[in-house]
Protein backbone atom coordinates (compact mmCIF):
# COMPACT_ATOMS: atom_id res chain seq x y z
CA UNK A 1 0.00 0.00 0.00
CA UNK A 2 1.25 3.46 -0.79
CA UNK A 3 1.86 5.60 2.25
CA UNK A 4 -0.84 8.34 2.32
CA UNK A 5 1.50 10.57 4.29
CA UNK A 6 3.76 10.84 1.24
CA UNK A 7 3.22 14.37 -0.13
CA UNK A 8 3.74 13.06 -3.66
CA UNK A 9 1.05 10.36 -3.27
CA UNK A 10 -1.66 10.46 -5.90
CA UNK A 11 -5.29 11.21 -5.10
CA UNK A 12 -7.60 9.83 -7.77
CA UNK A 13 -10.90 11.49 -8.62
CA UNK A 14 -13.11 9.24 -10.72
CA UNK A 15 -15.58 11.31 -12.72
CA UNK A 16 -15.28 14.76 -14.25
CA UNK A 17 -18.65 16.25 -13.34
CA UNK A 18 -19.29 19.14 -10.91
CA UNK A 19 -18.77 17.05 -7.76
CA UNK A 20 -15.57 15.45 -9.01
CA UNK A 21 -14.04 18.62 -10.41
CA UNK A 22 -14.73 20.65 -7.29
CA UNK A 23 -13.30 17.88 -5.13
CA UNK A 24 -10.20 17.92 -7.35
CA UNK A 25 -9.89 21.69 -7.04
CA UNK A 26 -10.24 21.68 -3.26
CA UNK A 27 -7.71 18.86 -2.92
CA UNK A 28 -5.21 20.59 -5.22
CA UNK A 29 -5.62 23.84 -3.29
CA UNK A 30 -4.78 21.85 -0.14
CA UNK A 31 -1.49 20.84 -1.76
CA UNK A 32 -2.33 17.33 -2.94
CA UNK A 33 -1.38 15.81 -6.29
CA UNK A 34 -4.66 15.04 -8.07
CA UNK A 35 -5.54 13.13 -11.22
CA UNK A 36 -9.09 13.14 -12.60
CA UNK A 37 -10.13 10.10 -14.62
CA UNK A 38 -13.08 10.71 -16.97
CA UNK A 39 -14.57 8.09 -19.31
CA UNK A 40 -15.91 10.65 -21.81
CA UNK A 41 -13.88 12.67 -24.31
CA UNK A 42 -14.38 15.85 -22.24
CA UNK A 43 -15.26 16.70 -18.66
CA UNK A 44 -18.43 18.45 -17.51
CA UNK A 45 -20.76 17.05 -20.16
CA UNK A 46 -23.85 16.88 -17.95
CA UNK A 47 -22.92 20.26 -16.51
CA UNK A 48 -23.15 21.72 -20.02
CA UNK A 49 -26.41 19.92 -20.83
CA UNK A 50 -27.97 21.23 -17.62
CA UNK A 51 -27.06 24.74 -18.73
CA UNK A 52 -29.06 24.48 -21.94
CA UNK A 53 -32.35 25.05 -20.13
CA UNK A 54 -31.18 28.15 -18.28
CA UNK A 55 -27.90 28.04 -16.41
CA UNK A 56 -29.27 27.87 -12.86
CA UNK A 57 -26.27 27.43 -10.53
CA UNK A 58 -27.83 27.64 -7.09
CA UNK A 59 -30.54 29.48 -5.14
CA UNK A 60 -30.57 32.45 -2.76
CA UNK A 61 -33.06 30.79 -0.41
CA UNK A 62 -32.11 30.95 3.30
CA UNK A 63 -30.04 27.93 4.34
CA UNK A 64 -32.63 26.30 6.67
CA UNK A 65 -35.20 26.35 3.87
CA UNK A 66 -32.54 25.34 1.34
CA UNK A 67 -31.59 22.26 3.37
CA UNK A 68 -35.25 21.27 3.66
CA UNK A 69 -35.33 20.82 -0.13
CA UNK A 70 -33.36 17.60 0.38
CA UNK A 71 -36.34 16.10 2.23
CA UNK A 72 -35.37 13.22 4.54
CA UNK A 73 -31.67 14.11 4.20
CA UNK A 74 -32.10 17.75 5.24
CA UNK A 75 -30.13 17.39 8.48
CA UNK A 76 -27.12 15.96 6.67
CA UNK A 77 -27.34 18.66 4.01
CA UNK A 78 -27.35 21.36 6.67
CA UNK A 79 -23.78 20.26 7.40
CA UNK A 80 -22.85 19.99 3.71
CA UNK A 81 -24.29 23.42 2.90
CA UNK A 82 -22.57 24.88 5.92
CA UNK A 83 -19.24 23.72 4.53
CA UNK A 84 -19.87 24.89 0.95
CA UNK A 85 -22.87 27.19 0.81
CA UNK A 86 -24.69 28.93 -2.06
CA UNK A 87 -22.71 32.05 -1.12
CA UNK A 88 -19.50 30.03 -1.40
CA UNK A 89 -20.56 28.81 -4.83
CA UNK A 90 -21.18 32.37 -6.00
CA UNK A 91 -17.78 33.43 -4.67
CA UNK A 92 -16.24 30.46 -6.48
CA UNK A 93 -17.71 31.60 -9.81
CA UNK A 94 -16.57 35.16 -9.12
CA UNK A 95 -13.04 33.89 -8.55
CA UNK A 96 -13.25 32.31 -12.01
CA UNK A 97 -14.26 35.65 -13.51
CA UNK A 98 -17.96 34.79 -13.81
CA UNK A 99 -20.35 37.24 -12.15
CA UNK A 100 -23.79 36.04 -11.01
CA UNK A 101 -27.16 37.56 -10.15
CA UNK A 102 -30.29 36.50 -8.29
CA UNK A 103 -33.41 36.17 -10.42
CA UNK A 104 -36.92 37.06 -9.29
CA UNK A 105 -37.56 33.43 -8.22
CA UNK A 106 -34.43 33.36 -6.08
CA UNK A 107 -32.51 31.29 -8.60
CA UNK A 108 -28.91 32.28 -9.18
CA UNK A 109 -27.60 32.63 -12.74
CA UNK A 110 -24.38 33.80 -14.37
CA UNK A 111 -24.69 37.22 -15.99
CA UNK A 112 -26.17 37.04 -19.48
CA UNK A 113 -22.83 37.40 -21.22
CA UNK A 114 -21.49 34.22 -19.58
CA UNK A 115 -22.34 30.84 -21.11
CA UNK A 116 -21.92 27.40 -19.48
CA UNK A 117 -19.00 26.58 -21.76
CA UNK A 118 -17.19 29.76 -20.66
CA UNK A 119 -17.49 28.81 -17.01
CA UNK A 120 -16.31 25.28 -17.71
CA UNK A 121 -13.31 26.52 -19.72
CA UNK A 122 -12.33 28.90 -16.93
CA UNK A 123 -12.70 26.11 -14.40
CA UNK A 124 -10.58 23.62 -16.36
CA UNK A 125 -7.94 26.33 -16.82
CA UNK A 126 -7.90 26.94 -13.05
CA UNK A 127 -7.50 23.22 -12.42
CA UNK A 128 -4.57 23.20 -14.81
CA UNK A 129 -2.97 26.10 -12.94
CA UNK A 130 -3.32 24.12 -9.73
CA UNK A 131 -1.57 21.14 -11.28
CA UNK A 132 -4.61 18.89 -11.58
CA UNK A 133 -4.15 16.35 -14.36
CA UNK A 134 -7.26 15.37 -16.31
CA UNK A 135 -7.17 12.09 -18.19
CA UNK A 136 -10.17 11.73 -20.47
CA UNK A 137 -11.27 8.48 -22.11
CA UNK A 138 -10.11 6.66 -18.99
CA UNK A 139 -12.88 4.45 -17.63
CA UNK A 140 -12.96 3.09 -14.11
CA UNK A 141 -13.58 -0.67 -14.21
CA UNK A 142 -13.68 -1.44 -10.50
CA UNK A 143 -11.52 -2.16 -7.49
CA UNK A 144 -8.32 -4.22 -7.31
CA UNK A 145 -7.45 -5.57 -3.92
CA UNK A 146 -7.55 -3.41 -0.83
CA UNK A 147 -6.31 -0.17 -2.41
CA UNK A 148 -6.20 -0.55 -6.16
CA UNK A 149 -8.36 0.87 -8.95
CA UNK A 150 -8.63 -0.70 -12.39
CA UNK A 151 -8.58 1.91 -15.14
CA UNK A 152 -8.95 1.33 -18.86
CA UNK A 153 -7.40 3.73 -21.36
CA UNK A 154 -10.08 3.61 -24.05
CA UNK A 155 -7.82 5.21 -26.65
CA UNK A 156 -5.41 2.26 -26.51
CA UNK A 157 -7.50 -0.42 -24.86
CA UNK A 158 -4.85 -0.90 -22.19
CA UNK A 159 -5.86 -1.60 -18.62
CA UNK A 160 -3.80 -0.31 -15.70
CA UNK A 161 -4.08 -0.65 -11.95
CA UNK A 162 -3.26 2.30 -9.75
CA UNK A 163 -2.94 2.47 -5.97
CA UNK A 164 -3.85 6.03 -4.95
CA UNK A 165 -3.46 7.36 -1.45
CA UNK A 166 -7.18 8.18 -1.51
CA UNK A 167 -10.01 8.09 -4.02
CA UNK A 168 -13.07 10.25 -4.65
CA UNK A 169 -15.80 8.51 -6.64
CA UNK A 170 -18.05 11.02 -8.42
CA UNK A 171 -19.60 9.02 -11.27
CA UNK A 172 -23.06 10.60 -11.27
CA UNK A 173 -26.50 9.04 -11.19
CA UNK A 174 -28.24 7.12 -13.95
CA UNK A 175 -29.98 9.68 -16.16
CA UNK A 176 -28.77 11.20 -19.43
CA UNK A 177 -26.39 8.29 -20.02
CA UNK A 178 -24.99 9.99 -23.13
CA UNK A 179 -23.19 12.37 -20.77
CA UNK A 180 -21.58 9.47 -18.93
CA UNK A 181 -24.05 9.10 -16.04
CA UNK A 182 -25.06 5.52 -16.74
CA UNK A 183 -25.07 4.03 -13.24
CA UNK A 184 -22.90 1.08 -14.27
CA UNK A 185 -20.65 1.70 -11.27
CA UNK A 186 -23.21 0.03 -8.99
CA UNK A 187 -21.85 -3.38 -10.07
CA UNK A 188 -18.35 -2.63 -8.77
CA UNK A 189 -19.68 -1.34 -5.46
CA UNK A 190 -22.02 -4.30 -5.04
CA UNK A 191 -19.03 -6.62 -5.47
CA UNK A 192 -17.52 -5.25 -2.26
CA UNK A 193 -20.86 -5.36 -0.43
CA UNK A 194 -21.88 -1.71 -0.70
CA UNK A 195 -25.66 -1.30 -0.65
CA UNK A 196 -27.00 0.79 -3.51
CA UNK A 197 -30.64 1.89 -3.52
CA UNK A 198 -32.15 1.15 -6.97
CA UNK A 199 -32.28 4.21 -9.19
CA UNK A 200 -35.64 5.84 -9.90
CA UNK A 201 -36.48 8.85 -12.08
CA UNK A 202 -36.65 12.25 -10.40
CA UNK A 203 -37.49 15.67 -11.82
CA UNK A 204 -39.22 14.15 -14.81
CA UNK A 205 -42.51 14.25 -16.69
CA UNK A 206 -45.62 12.32 -15.64
CA UNK A 207 -47.65 10.12 -17.96
CA UNK A 208 -51.38 10.54 -18.50
CA UNK A 209 -53.36 8.36 -20.90
CA UNK A 210 -54.79 11.16 -23.06
CA UNK A 211 -57.28 10.26 -25.76
CA UNK A 212 -56.06 10.31 -29.35
CA UNK A 213 -58.26 13.36 -29.97
CA UNK A 214 -56.67 15.27 -27.08
CA UNK A 215 -53.13 14.43 -28.17
CA UNK A 216 -53.80 15.63 -31.70
CA UNK A 217 -55.75 18.70 -30.64
CA UNK A 218 -53.49 19.99 -27.85
CA UNK A 219 -50.01 18.56 -28.54
CA UNK A 220 -47.50 20.67 -26.53
CA UNK A 221 -49.24 23.59 -24.85
CA UNK A 222 -48.25 25.54 -21.72
CA UNK A 223 -50.60 26.36 -18.86
CA UNK A 224 -49.26 29.42 -17.05
CA UNK A 225 -49.79 30.48 -13.45
CA UNK A 226 -51.29 27.26 -12.15
CA UNK A 227 -50.95 25.22 -8.96
CA UNK A 228 -50.53 21.46 -8.96
CA UNK A 229 -51.13 19.23 -5.96
CA UNK A 230 -50.30 15.66 -5.01
CA UNK A 231 -51.93 14.91 -1.68
CA UNK A 232 -51.02 17.72 0.75
CA UNK A 233 -48.15 18.98 -1.41
CA UNK A 234 -48.80 21.93 -3.74
CA UNK A 235 -46.43 23.69 -6.15
CA UNK A 236 -47.07 26.82 -8.21
CA UNK A 237 -45.63 27.46 -11.66
CA UNK A 238 -46.08 26.68 -15.33
CA UNK A 239 -47.28 23.32 -16.61
CA UNK A 240 -46.68 21.90 -20.07
CA UNK A 241 -49.25 19.60 -21.62
CA UNK A 242 -47.46 17.04 -23.79
CA UNK A 243 -48.33 14.11 -26.00
CA UNK A 244 -47.51 11.70 -23.15
CA UNK A 245 -48.88 13.70 -20.20
CA UNK A 246 -47.45 16.70 -18.33
CA UNK A 247 -44.07 18.18 -17.48
CA UNK A 248 -42.65 21.37 -15.97
CA UNK A 249 -41.36 22.64 -12.65
CA UNK A 250 -44.48 21.78 -10.59
CA UNK A 251 -44.41 18.21 -11.90
CA UNK A 252 -40.69 17.88 -11.23
CA UNK A 253 -41.05 19.15 -7.67
CA UNK A 254 -43.84 16.66 -6.99
CA UNK A 255 -41.97 13.67 -8.44
CA UNK A 256 -41.12 12.08 -5.05
CA UNK A 257 -44.77 12.23 -3.96
CA UNK A 258 -46.05 10.98 -7.32
CA UNK A 259 -43.59 8.09 -7.12
CA UNK A 260 -44.76 7.28 -3.60
CA UNK A 261 -48.42 7.37 -4.66
CA UNK A 262 -47.73 5.11 -7.63
CA UNK A 263 -46.11 2.64 -5.26
CA UNK A 264 -49.43 2.32 -3.46
CA UNK A 265 -51.84 2.49 -6.39
CA UNK A 266 -51.77 2.06 -10.19
CA UNK A 267 -52.75 5.74 -10.54
CA UNK A 268 -51.57 8.86 -8.77
CA UNK A 269 -54.26 11.52 -8.65
CA UNK A 270 -53.01 15.07 -9.16
CA UNK A 271 -55.24 18.09 -8.75
CA UNK A 272 -54.82 21.08 -11.03
CA UNK A 273 -55.84 24.56 -9.87
CA UNK A 274 -56.32 26.76 -12.92
CA UNK A 275 -56.95 29.95 -10.89
CA UNK A 276 -54.77 29.77 -7.77
CA UNK A 277 -54.79 33.55 -7.27
CA UNK A 278 -58.58 33.76 -6.94
CA UNK A 279 -60.27 32.99 -3.64
CA UNK A 280 -63.13 30.46 -4.00
CA UNK A 281 -65.76 33.09 -3.21
CA UNK A 282 -64.35 35.51 -5.81
CA UNK A 283 -64.19 32.75 -8.42
CA UNK A 284 -67.79 31.75 -7.78
CA UNK A 285 -68.87 35.38 -8.01
CA UNK A 286 -67.33 35.68 -11.47
CA UNK A 287 -68.82 32.39 -12.64
CA UNK A 288 -72.25 33.59 -11.55
CA UNK A 289 -72.01 36.46 -14.06
CA UNK A 290 -72.51 34.16 -17.05
CA UNK A 291 -75.57 35.11 -19.04
CA UNK A 292 -77.96 32.62 -20.52
CA UNK A 293 -77.01 31.67 -24.05
CA UNK A 294 -73.29 32.35 -23.59
CA UNK A 295 -71.23 29.21 -24.10
CA UNK A 296 -69.01 28.13 -21.27
CA UNK A 297 -65.98 28.11 -23.56
CA UNK A 298 -66.56 31.73 -24.56
CA UNK A 299 -67.38 32.80 -21.02
CA UNK A 300 -64.31 31.16 -19.44
CA UNK A 301 -62.06 32.72 -22.05
CA UNK A 302 -63.45 36.24 -21.71
CA UNK A 303 -64.05 36.35 -17.95
CA UNK A 304 -61.32 34.15 -16.49
CA UNK A 305 -58.81 34.09 -19.35
CA UNK A 306 -59.20 30.33 -19.56
CA UNK A 307 -59.12 29.99 -23.31
CA UNK A 308 -57.78 27.07 -25.37
CA UNK A 309 -56.76 24.44 -24.44
CA UNK A 310 -58.76 24.66 -21.18
CA UNK A 311 -62.16 23.72 -22.71
CA UNK A 312 -60.57 20.69 -24.34
CA UNK A 313 -58.83 19.74 -21.09
CA UNK A 314 -62.10 20.05 -19.17
CA UNK A 315 -63.80 17.70 -21.62
CA UNK A 316 -60.87 15.28 -21.39
CA UNK A 317 -60.62 14.86 -17.61
CA UNK A 318 -63.76 16.54 -16.27
CA UNK A 319 -67.36 15.27 -16.10
CA UNK A 320 -69.35 14.69 -19.32
CA UNK A 321 -71.12 18.01 -18.80
CA UNK A 322 -69.83 21.03 -16.90
CA UNK A 323 -71.62 21.66 -13.60
CA UNK A 324 -74.17 24.47 -14.06
CA UNK A 325 -73.78 25.78 -10.51
CA UNK A 326 -70.94 28.31 -9.89
CA UNK A 327 -69.93 26.55 -6.67
CA UNK A 328 -69.47 23.16 -8.34
CA UNK A 329 -67.82 24.60 -11.43
CA UNK A 330 -65.48 26.70 -9.30
CA UNK A 331 -64.45 23.58 -7.41
CA UNK A 332 -63.76 21.75 -10.68
CA UNK A 333 -61.62 24.59 -12.02
CA UNK A 334 -59.50 24.52 -8.86
CA UNK A 335 -59.48 20.73 -8.34
CA UNK A 336 -59.26 19.37 -11.87
CA UNK A 337 -58.23 15.69 -11.61
CA UNK A 338 -55.19 14.54 -13.59
CA UNK A 339 -54.77 10.74 -13.34
CA UNK A 340 -51.05 9.93 -13.62
CA UNK A 341 -50.30 6.36 -14.67
CA UNK A 342 -46.50 6.54 -14.43
CA UNK A 343 -43.33 8.60 -14.60
CA UNK A 344 -41.16 9.04 -17.67
CA UNK A 345 -38.22 6.65 -18.15
CA UNK A 346 -35.03 6.97 -16.12
CA UNK A 347 -33.06 7.99 -19.21
CA UNK A 348 -35.23 11.10 -19.68
CA UNK A 349 -35.15 12.24 -16.06
CA UNK A 350 -33.22 15.37 -15.15
CA UNK A 351 -31.91 13.58 -12.07
CA UNK A 352 -32.32 10.35 -10.16
CA UNK A 353 -33.24 9.13 -6.72
CA UNK A 354 -31.25 6.18 -5.40
CA UNK A 355 -27.57 5.37 -5.28
CA UNK A 356 -25.14 4.60 -2.47
CA UNK A 357 -27.08 4.26 0.78
CA UNK A 358 -26.09 6.83 3.41
CA UNK A 359 -25.52 4.02 5.89
CA UNK A 360 -22.58 2.93 3.70
CA UNK A 361 -20.62 6.16 4.24
CA UNK A 362 -19.35 7.85 7.38
CA UNK A 363 -19.93 11.49 8.27
CA UNK A 364 -17.13 12.51 5.86
CA UNK A 365 -18.62 10.49 2.95
CA UNK A 366 -15.99 7.74 3.16
CA UNK A 367 -17.14 4.21 2.37
CA UNK A 368 -17.34 2.18 5.57
CA UNK A 369 -16.23 -0.91 3.66
CA UNK A 370 -13.26 0.71 1.92
CA UNK A 371 -11.27 3.24 3.96
CA UNK A 372 -9.78 5.98 1.84
CA UNK A 373 -12.54 5.86 -0.78
CA UNK A 374 -15.04 8.72 -0.69
CA UNK A 375 -18.31 9.25 -2.59
CA UNK A 376 -19.77 12.52 -3.86
CA UNK A 377 -22.50 13.93 -6.09
CA UNK A 378 -25.43 12.01 -7.51
CA UNK A 379 -23.83 8.68 -6.67
CA UNK A 380 -25.30 9.19 -3.20
CA UNK A 381 -28.96 8.49 -2.50
CA UNK A 382 -30.46 11.97 -2.44
CA UNK A 383 -32.77 14.00 -4.63
CA UNK A 384 -33.82 17.64 -4.79
CA UNK A 385 -36.02 19.76 -7.03
CA UNK A 386 -34.75 21.87 -9.88
CA UNK A 387 -34.06 25.51 -9.10
CA UNK A 388 -30.38 25.35 -8.21
CA UNK A 389 -30.63 22.63 -5.57
CA UNK A 390 -29.26 19.82 -7.75
CA UNK A 391 -26.03 21.55 -8.75
CA UNK A 392 -25.55 22.93 -5.25
CA UNK A 393 -25.91 19.42 -3.85
CA UNK A 394 -23.22 18.15 -6.22
CA UNK A 395 -20.85 21.00 -5.40
CA UNK A 396 -21.40 20.72 -1.64
CA UNK A 397 -20.86 16.96 -1.52
CA UNK A 398 -17.75 17.33 -3.68
CA UNK A 399 -16.29 19.96 -1.37
CA UNK A 400 -17.15 17.90 1.71
CA UNK A 401 -15.62 14.72 0.25
CA UNK A 402 -12.40 16.66 -0.44
CA UNK A 403 -12.43 17.87 3.16
CA UNK A 404 -12.91 14.26 4.25
CA UNK A 405 -9.94 13.09 2.18
CA UNK A 406 -7.64 15.72 3.69
CA UNK A 407 -8.82 14.89 7.20
CA UNK A 408 -8.38 11.16 6.62
CA UNK A 409 -4.85 11.60 5.27
CA UNK A 410 -3.95 13.70 8.29
CA UNK A 411 -5.35 11.09 10.67
CA UNK A 412 -3.41 8.38 8.83
CA UNK A 413 -0.20 10.40 9.15
CA UNK A 414 -0.79 10.97 12.85
CA UNK A 415 -1.40 7.28 13.56
CA UNK A 416 1.24 5.87 11.22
Amino acid sequence: MQNPSDSDALIAVIGGGPAGLLAAQRLAEAGHRVVVYEAQATVGRKFLVAGHGGFNLTNAEPLPDFAARYASHSRRFQQLLGHFSPADLRQWTTDLGIATYVGTSGRVFPMAEHKPAQLLRAWVARLGQLGVEIRTRHRWLGFAGATGLRIQDETTGDEITIHPAATVLALGGASWSKTGSDGRWTTALAQIGVQCIPFQPSNCGAEIAWSAFFREKVQRTPLKNIALSCGPHTVRGELMLTEYGIEGTPVYALTPFIREALGQSPTAQLLLNLKPDLAPAALQERLAQRRSGTSWASFLASTLRLGPPIPTLLREVGPPALPPEPTELGHLLTHLPLPVSGLRPLEEAISTAGGVAWSEVDEHLMLQRRPGTFVAGEMLDWEAPTGGYLLQGCFSTGAWAAHGVTRWLQDYRNTA
